[in-house]
């Protein structure tokens, strides 16, 4: 008979999974970095993300680890958003995600499919030329995704058809000014990042850069040669354990849904760890890690307040309906323009926006109903940490639904 839990307990053991019970020292950065990785969208987020994790945050010590240190990596990877991760951790985040049949890198990359139909070739094939072409265009510079897909677009433009070089350099789809080619790229590049080729460079004013992943890290501690099965398994089994592990119990669906695959791709990484997961009867067949059973049933919710930002990896959930009751998931998750959530006592209890005007940063805090005094006082004095968290030198704060 399958195991049971309260909601109570997966809220309490997913919140010490990711980090939210209680922040860790100033020099864990890369261990919650590296529970399920840090989403970086919109820029700037992640070190918010890291700031309610992490004791003692600031942006130097971000900037530290991320230039200096080279600890911490950003690159495109679940759902093709941009996260941090460990350097570490390379093949977890890369390799562990990316998917390898046609159909699958398809679906990755919404939004390819007719431009690629339209040239007669496959999605694979242009990965392919791209990938061979690209180190001899970007070795040695940081460029942008702009300059990096018409640089790319032109290169490969000439190994095609005159028929499909018409359509490689038509106007594209997808913005104005931006040829059908260029375009292609930039969804190629996504998939690039997952094979190792290329990874971000640190912003340049309102820019991210790309550089060669071996011209950034040393090459020492990359391949040489292309993941193996085993390699491959091992990196796709350690993805999903850390999965699991942050938003256990789940499902298959909800596990490829937070990868960017379809569910019925997402077989060869559940069953390579089919052993080491068990049932959870949550109203609907669930499964999380044997061995997180017991900390699932021993999790208290903590107390304290957090203002996560807009996509921080605990509201990345599928089942929303878990951690926030469904009359809020409009507030909470927008098509559009996300807020942030507000954290209280374990619970997500309004929202929050904010905005810096020179060295002004303005914020605005809903609350889902009446919350004490004493809340609001923590809650102030988070919004504050943030504001010099993002080196502001005052913050206003409103609280909307007073």
């Amino acid at each position: 008979m399958a195991d049971s839990a309260t909601n109570d307990e997966i809220i309490a053991f997913r919140l010490r999974a990711h980090h939210l019970d209680e922040r860790l020292s100033r020099n864990s950065l890369t261990e919650a970095a590296g529970a399920c990785g840090i989403q970086n969208s919109p820029p700037g987020s992640a070190l918010t993300s890291l700031h309610v994790r992490v004791e003692d945050m600031s942006a130097t010590a971000f900037a530290s680890a991320v230039e200096e240190e080279k600890s911490l990596l950003q690159s495109w990877c679940m759902r093709g958003a941009p996260h941090f991760f460990p350097a570490a951790d390379l093949p977890v985040f890369t390799t562990g995600v990316e998917p390898t049949s046609e159909k699958a890198m398809r679906h990755f990359v919404l939004g390819v499919e007719q431009s690629v139909d339209s040239l007669g070739i496959s999605l694979s094939q242009i990965l392919d030329r791209v990938e061979q072409e690209i180190a001899g265009v970007l070795r040695g510079r940081r460029m942008t995704i702009t300059e990096l897909g018409e640089e790319l677009a032109e290169v490969l433009a000439t190994s095609l058809t005159t028929k499909q070089r018409s359509t490689w350099e038509s106007q594209g789809p997808y913005a104005k000014g931006q040829s059908l080619g260029a375009g292609v790229i930039h969804f190629c590049i996504r998939l690039l990042t997952l094979r190792q080729i290329l990874c971000f460079a640190p912003r340049e004013g309102n820019t991210a850069p790309f550089v060669l992943l071996d011209e950034w890290v040393d090459p020492r501690s990359m391949p040489s040669t292309a993941p193996t099965e085993s390699e491959r398994d091992r990196a796709r089994s350690e993805l999903l354990r850390r999965y699991l592990h942050c938003y256990g119990p789940s499902t298959r669906a909800d596990f490829a849904a937070w990868i960017g695959i379809r569910s019925t791709e997402a077989t060869p990484w559940w069953d390579l760890i089919a052993g080491e997961i068990t049932e959870i009867d949550r109203g609907r067949r669930t499964w999380m890690l044997a061995e997180d059973v017991d900390q699932l049933h021993r999790a208290q919710l903590p107390h304290g307040v957090r203002l996560l930002p807009p996509h921080d990896p605990y509201t990345q959930m599928r089942d929303r309906e878990t951690i926030a009751s469904k009359e809020f998931h409009r507030e909470i998750w927008k098509t559009v323009g996300d807020p942030g959530a507000l954290l209280v006592d374990g619970r997500i209890a309004g929202t929050w926006r904010a905005r810096k005007r020179n060295r002004r940063l303005s914020m605005t805090i809903a609350t889902f109903g009446t919350v004490p005094k004493s809340v609001k006082s923590a809650l102030t004095a988070e919004a504050e940490a943030i504001g010099a968290l993002r080196e502001a030198d005052a913050v206003d704060i409103e609280f909307a639904s007073d």
